[in-house]
């Protein structure tokens, strides 16, 4: 009796060790917070909706009435050190974010991070391939949130919508719908953004330290592909269309200020 007593006794403080370790691993001993704040604009300036009348580098004239895109799998880094900014393997809602103009609170979000220095940003513009074929999420990956494809199985990474006189859709429709995770058609990129050498982010214990991120319009247009509204003002399905506005608006970002 004794002997099994202590058997159990010995795998309950095995279970309990086990999970500990677990949770050491997941979750930052000493954490501090990190605040993302993305500021969406037209050549540095903020984005308008519906009012803000641009021009593209062709002379195209263009208004925009959504812009939203998927910001996931965000690390921290200092050299080879990568800090996670949620746990791994990524399944839960909190670390897939979506961008929308027309929502100002998903315009910013807060992580734990290890206290330390760091010297970029890296994340995925998109929904990784997994969660592609994952079915109907909820949080940021619903499909009410209008940027799912119930008929193609994936979703759609980021949308620019609007309108210009140059687009020969009716009513002058422009309609980016961009998305695509498979074989050559695959339009998910992963981001580093650097800070600048004089300027790293400083994450402390019990402070928040924050990052704020311009993401520019004036992208999509060019660089390195053209891609003008009178000759391709919608793209509503994965192809080669869909990968050469990715292959621009990627660049979209970068680090406009770090506030320790």
């Amino acid at each position: 009796m004794n002997g099994k007593i202590i058997h159990t006794v010995c795998l309950l403080l095995s279970l309990c060790l086990l999970s500990f370790s677990n949770n050491q691993k997941q979750k930052p001993t000493n954490p501090g917070t990190v605040k993302i704040t993305f500021k969406n604009t037209v050549k540095g300036n903020p984005l308008e909706l519906n009012t803000g009348n641009y021009i593209n580098p062709f002379g195209e004239t263009y208004t925009v009435s959504k812009f939203k895109y998927y910001i996931s799998n965000i690390f921290l880094v200092k050299g080879k050190v990568v800090s996670f900014s949620c746990e791994y393997p990524f399944e839960k809602p909190e670390c897939y974010h979506l961008v929308d103009e027309s929502k100002p609170e998903s315009l910013q979000f807060s992580f734990p991070v290890i206290a330390g220095n760091y010297d970029s940003i890296r994340f995925m513009l998109g929904v990784d391939s997994l969660h592609n074929v994952s079915g109907a999420q909820t949080g940021a990956l619903d499909p009410l949130n209008d940027m799912f494809w119930t008929w193609n199985s994936g979703y759609v990474m980021a949308k620019l919508e609007g309108k210009s006189p140059q687009s020969k859709i009716i009513n002058n429709k422009l309609e980016f719908h961009i998305g695509g995770f498979m074989g050559e058609h695959n339009v998910l990129k992963n981001i580093t953004l650097n800070f600048p050498q004089d300027k790293l982010l400083e994450v402390k214990e019990g402070k928040t330290t924050e990052i704020i991120i311009e993401a520019d319009i004036d992208t999509w247009w060019q660089q390195p592909n053209e891609i003008k509204i009178a000759e391709h003002a919608v793209c509503s399905m994965p192809g080669a269309l869909a990968k050469k506005i990715a292959d621009n608006y990627c660049k979209m970002f970068r680090i406009k200020e770090i506030i320790n």
